[in-house]
C-alpha cells in the first residue's frame, strides 16, 4: 500500500502538477520578497508582517475569483496563468529595485512604508497563482467536492513546504536575488509548456520562449536601479542578509542589507574611516588593564584590526553569526586569524553562554538601524556579559538610535536595561544632534563615577594611540528612562522601539583625512550623503 501511495505522488496529473508548482513558486516568491525589500525598508517585524499579509490577501483573492470562474477551467487556462506569472516575474527582476527605491519616499507611517512596493510587485503574480487551486479542483474529475478540494490543497501545501526549504537552504545562499527570480520565472514557463504538451500551440510556444528570453535578459542586466555606493567588488545573498562590498574614493565599504556596516581605507587599513569607531578606544580611558577583548559582531573587523595594531598586548576574540561575513572579511578586508585573533562563527549569546573565558572588555557591535537581535538587548543578556567580564570589566555597545526625541526610544530602553545590571553607564552620541546616529554606550562593573573632566584629564595623561578630546565632549551619564521599558527575555518590544527611526536620516560621520586628493574627497562626499540620507 505504501509503495502504491508513493508512486501516485510521483505520477502527478496535470492539475496536480500545476498546484504543486504554484505552491513552490508562491512560497519562494514570499521569501524572495523579504530579500528584495530589506535593503530599502529593513527586515523588521513590520516588513515581514506586510509581506505575509499581502501574500495571504493576494492568494485569497485569487482563490475567490478562481472559484467563481472554475467552470471555465481548462488546461489552456492553467497554461495562461503560468505564462502570466512568468511575465510579471520578469518585470519584477527588471524594475523591482527601481520601483522599491521610488516608493521609499511616499508619505506613509513608517511601519506601513513597505506596503506599496510589496503589494504592487508581488500581489499580482501571487493573485494569478491563486487561480490554480480552484481550477485544479474543477479539473480533477472527482465527484466528491470535499475530496477534490482536500487533495488539491494537500498537494499545494507540499509544494509550499518544498518551496520554503529549497529557497531558504539552497537558492538564497547560492544565488543572487535576480537569479532566484529567474529560477521561479523559468519554472513557471517550464510548467506552462509541460501542461500544454504534446499539442503545444504556436501562440503558447511563442509566448513561452519570448518570456523565457526576457527573463534571461533581465537577470543578465541585473535589473534597473539607483546605486551610488561605488564600484561593487563582491555581492551575494547569505543565509542571513544581502552582502555587498563596494569601493569608492579609496575606501572599501561593507554593506549589509543596504546599510554601511564597516569601511576601510585601502591605503591605510587601520585608519578610522567612520568617526564612531574612534570611540571604541574610550574603555582604555576607563581601565588601564585591558588585555583580552571580545567583539560580538564582526562585519569588516574594523575594531579588531585597529586594536591588534595599536595594542600589542591585546588578544581579540570575535563572534560573528554569518560565516559569509567572516569569509568576506578575510578576502576583502585583510583579516587573518592568528594567536592574537580568534574568530568564532556562532550566535553571540550562545558563545557567551558556553564559553569559560572571561574578558576585560566586551564590544557589542551586532546592532543595525532596523535589525536588532532582541536576544542581545535584554537584561538577561546584559547579566551574561557581566558574568563573562573580569571584576573591573567593561561592556561597550554600539547602538544606532537618536539621543533624544521620539527616535530615541530604543537607545534609552537599552540604557535603562544596561543600568539595571551595571552600576555605571556612560554614553557618547557621535553626530552631535538629535538625528539617528551611532551612540556608544559604555557600562562598567566599577561603581565609581568617572566624570567628563576626569576622562579628559586621562586622555591627556595616557597614550592610548588616539586623541579622544573631541569625542569625549559628548559625554552623558544620566538619561530619562521612565517612559521606556526594561528589556527582558519575556518582553523585549525591540521592533516597536525601532519603529520611530524608520524613514529618519541615519548620519554616519566620517573622519577627516587631510591627505585625500580632491577626487577622493568628492567620491567620499557622495558616499557620505548616501549614508546620511539612507532611510530604512
Amino acid at each position: 500500500m505504501a509503495s502504491t501511495a508513493s508512486g501516485s505522488w510521483l505520477r502527478m496529473t496535470r492539475p496536480e502538477l500545476a498546484v504543486f508548482v504554484s505552491g513552490i513558486t508562491s512560497m519562494g516568491l514570499e521569501i524572495l520578497a523579504g530579500r528584495m525589500v530589506a535593503p530599502e525598508f529593513g527586515s523588521s517585524i513590520y516588513t515581514w508582517g506586510s509581506i505575509i499579509g499581502v501574500f495571504l490577501a493576494a492568494l485569497s483573492l485569487g482563490y475567490h475569483h478562481g472559484g467563481q470562474r472554475a467552470t471555465e477551467a481548462s488546461n489552456s487556462a492553467l497554461v495562461r496563468v503560468f505564462v502570466g506569472t512568468a511575465a510579471y516575474i520578469a518585470g519584477v527582476i527588471l524594475v523591482g529595485d527601481l520601483f522599491i527605491q521610488s516608493t521609499a519616499g511616499l508619505p506613509l507611517p513608517s511601519r506601513f512604508a513597505s506596503l506599496p512596493a510589496i503589494t504592487l510587485l508581488f500581489g499580482p503574480p501571487t493573485y494569478f497563482l491563486g487561480f490554480i487551486s480552484p481550477y485544479a479542483a474543477e479539473l480533477s474529475g472527482r465527484s466528491d467536492v470535499g475530496a477534490a478540494s482536500g487533495h488539491v490543497y494537500a498537494v499545494g501545501t507540499v509544494g509550499s513546504i518544498i518551496g520554503a526549504f529549497a529557497t531558504t537552504y539552497f537558492l538564497i545562499p547560492s544565488l543572487s536575488v535576480t537569479n532566484i527570480g529567474l529560477v521561479f520565472g523559468l519554472i513557471s514557463v517550464a510548467t506552462a509548456l509541460a501542461l500544454a504538451r504534446p499539442n503545444i500551440g504556436r501562440d503558447e510556444a511563442v509566448w513561452s520562449v519570448g518570456i523565457a528570453a526576457v527573463l534571461v535578459l533581465a537577470s543578465l542586466t541585473g535589473g534597473v536601479g539607483l546605486d551610488s555606493r561605488g564600484t561593487t567588488v563582491y555581492h551575494t545573498q547569505t543565509a542571513y542578509q544581502e552582502l555587498r562590498v563596494a569601493d569608492a574614493g579609496g575606501t572599501r565599504t561593507l554593506y549589509l542589507d543596504g546599510q554601511p556596516h564597516s569601511a576601510m581605507d585601502l591605503d591605510d587599513p587601520t585608519r578610522h574611516v567612520f568617526d564612531y569607531t574612534s570611540y571604541f578606544h574610550v574603555p582604555f580611558l576607563l581601565s588601564d588593564d585591558i588585555d583580552r577583548v571580545l567583539f560580538v559582531g564582526g562585519g569588516g573587523f574594523t575594531g579588531p584590526r585597529v586594536f591588534l595594531e595599536q595594542y600589542p598586548n591585546v588578544t581579540v576574540d570575535v563572534v560573528e553569526l554569518d560565516p559569509e561575513v567572516v569569509s568576506v572579511a578575510e578576502e576583502y578586508f585583510g583579516v587573518e586569524e592568528s594567536p592574537r585573533l580568534n574568530v568564532h562563527t556562532m550566535d553571540g549569546r550562545q558563545y557567551l553562554r558556553e564559553t569559560n573565558q572571561t574578558y576585560d572588555l566586551i564590544v557589542l557591535d551586532a546592532y543595525r538601524k532596523d535589525k536588532v537581535p532582541f536576544q542581545l538587548t535584554t537584561q538577561e543578556f546584559m547579566q551574561l556579559t557581566s558574568d563573562r567580564l573580569d571584576e573591573d570589566g567593561i561592556l561597550f555597545a554600539n547602538v544606532i538610535s537618536a539621543p533624544s526625541g521620539p527616535a530615541s526610544q530604543f537607545y534609552r530602553a537599552e540604557y535603562k536595561t544596561m543600568r539595571s545590571v551595571y552600576p555605571q553607564v556612560y554614553s557618547f552620541p557621535t553626530a552631535g544632534s538629535v538625528v539617528v546616529q551611532n551612540i556608544e554606550v559604555v557600562a562598567t562593573k566599577d561603581d565609581t563615577l568617572v566624570t567628563a573632566e576626569e576622562l579628559q584629564a586621562r586622555n591627556q595623561r595616557r597614550d592610548i594611540g588616539i586623541d579622544l578630546a573631541a569625542e569625549l565632549t559628548s559625554y552623558r551619564n544620566d538619561e530619562p528612562t521612565d517612559d521606556v521599558p526594561l528589556l527582558t527575555d519575556d518582553r523585549a518590544p525591540v521592533d516597536s522601539l525601532l519603529d520611530p527611526m524608520v524613514g529618519q536620516r541615519y548620519v554616519i560621520q566620517r573622519t577627516n583625512e587631510t591627505e585625500q586628493s580632491e577626487a577622493d574627497r568628492n567620491a567620499t562626499a557622495r558616499i557620505a550623503v548616501t549614508e546620511a540620507e539612507f532611510a530604512a
